[in-house]
């Protein structure tokens, strides 16, 4: 099954009505950008852009989608029969997966005619609002972390496809497991897991619940602790395990007290190499509060898999610019009060100074055959260009596999963090951490 009807009907009613008016082939640029950053965050993180070159690749109109539309009595027949050959032939420019963006920030630039360009609006902006949103909170988790080891468990809080796409973006900023065993196959990302309240509810005695369990997994399994007593369950599973018992899970009460206790009771029964993984409905400012206790790890569903109250990252897919009569490139923009956008295609830069920390997003109109050394910025700064070339008419340019470009997103990821003030390293609300400029006279020293 294609995915070409997972969009929207004004897509395909603008390109009928431009054939009919014979603009439809004229050349446009669209770019995706957000116009603000949820209140608090510092920086978002741009994720979703491998998925969305695989979509591309396959988005086709068969022969059932045509037949739907044609059931519609909106479309003619020349019109779905363009449909029925539909291929992207348009070039693609973006910021590389796992890259930091910031309000205006031109993320995602299409290249193509109108017909082309406008029917991938929903497209792309459905897979990149739903990754970057998690991939932008899950960014602050790991921060407010501080080197922990953070497993993504939501699944169950998120439509099925998406808890897939969830495991993805959070890997992407640093999330090591997954509990989705589909998103392990899919993306190669560790899967874990081990028991529920449930398994223990089910025997007739705790120590019955875990003597199954750690026969079943072995010693080092990660054994839930608090559905009864908590010392008592420590106690018992230790007997049980042994004093390489893997790890002990606390998912419910004052966790930092409960782990202090638990600590303690390890020590002291001589499992010191027993691990605390903490759970219960967490999110950055639980798991920064939480920095003190001696937890070792921590597991995170709702609230990463949400976008920690922002499930949609705000992007916006524009025309900036379109082909004239004359045959010449012409800015366009929107005057909309509040929505108002900036013409014309653009390039990005990170603006570093001479200790390569980041100070300014500088975005500048786009000039055909440009290059970096030509802008003029202050003594001790320098650039790092933010677009790279993903399809060039039609053809894609990235040939590494999902679990690839994973690990290079990742690795993106980390370096553009530590370009950032330390701050940051926080994972706390604050101001947007870089200004945005749309002049190289803006940037200061």
């Amino acid at each position: 099954m294609t995915k070409s009807l997972y969009t929207d009907l004004y897509e395909l009613t603008m390109m009928q009505a431009a054939r009919r008016a014979g603009t439809a082939d004229r050349r446009c640029t669209f770019e995706v950008f957000t116009r603000s950053l949820p209140e608090g965050r510092r920086y978002g993180v741009f994720t979703g852009i491998g998925r969305v070159l695989d979509a591309l690749a396959d988005f086709r109109f068969d022969e059932r989608d045509i037949d739907h539309l044609a059931s519609l009595d909106l479309f003619d027949d020349d019109f779905l029969a363009f449909l029925a050959d539909y291929r992207f032939t348009g070039s693609l420019s973006a910021y590389r997966e796992g890259e930091l963006f910031f309000p205006n920030s031109p993320v995602v630039r299409v290249d193509a005619t109108f017909e082309q360009g406008v029917v991938l609006e929903t497209l792309i902006l459905s897979i990149l609002n739903h990754d970057s949103a998690i991939s932008s909170v899950g960014s602050r988790m790991k921060l407010a972390a501080a080197g922990r080891p953070l497993i993504e468990m939501g699944s169950r809080r998120v439509h099925e496809e998406a808890a897939v796409a969830c495991a993805r973006s959070a890997a992407i900023v640093g999330f090591g497991a997954t509990s989705n065993i589909e998103a392990g196959r899919r993306y190669g990302i560790p899967t874990v897991g081990t028991s529920a309240h449930a398994f223990t509810l089910l025997f007739d005695s705790e120590a019955d619940a875990f003597r199954a369990q750690i026969d079943s997994l072995g010693a080092g399994t990660s054994v839930l602790v608090d559905t009864y007593d908590i010392r008592e369950a420590v106690r018992t599973a230790v007997e049980i395990a042994g004093r390489d018992m893997g790890a002990v899970r606390l998912d419910s009460g004052d966790l930092a007290a409960a782990a202090r206790e638990v600590r303690a009771q390890l020590d002291e029964l001589g499992a010191t190499g027993t691990q605390i993984t903490a759970t219960s409905d967490l999110d950055e400012y639980r798991v920064f509060e939480l920095r003190e206790a001696p937890i070792d790890g921590y597991g995170i569903g709702t609230r990463l898999v949400t976008g920690g109250d922002h499930p949609a990252q705000g992007f916006v897919y524009k025309l900036v610019e379109r082909e004239g009569e004359d045959g010449t490139m012409v800015p366009v923009a929107k005057k909309s009060a509040d929505k108002a956008t900036i013409a014309g295609r653009k390039r990005a830069y990170r603006v570093l100074g001479a200790d390569g920390r980041a100070t300014h997003e500088l975005i500048l109109p786009h000039q055909s055959g440009a290059e970096e050394d030509t802008l003029i910025l202050p003594p001790g700064k320098q650039v790092r260009p933010l677009h790279v070339t993903l399809i060039d008419q039609g053809r894609c340019l990235d040939e590494l596999g999902q679990q690839e470009r994973i690990q290079r997103a990742r690795q993106v990821h980390d370096a553009a963090i530590a370009e950032l003030d330390d701050s940051v390293l926080s994972g706390q609300d604050g101001e947007v951490i870089l200004p945005v400029v749309l002049s190289a006279d803006a940037v200061t020293d």
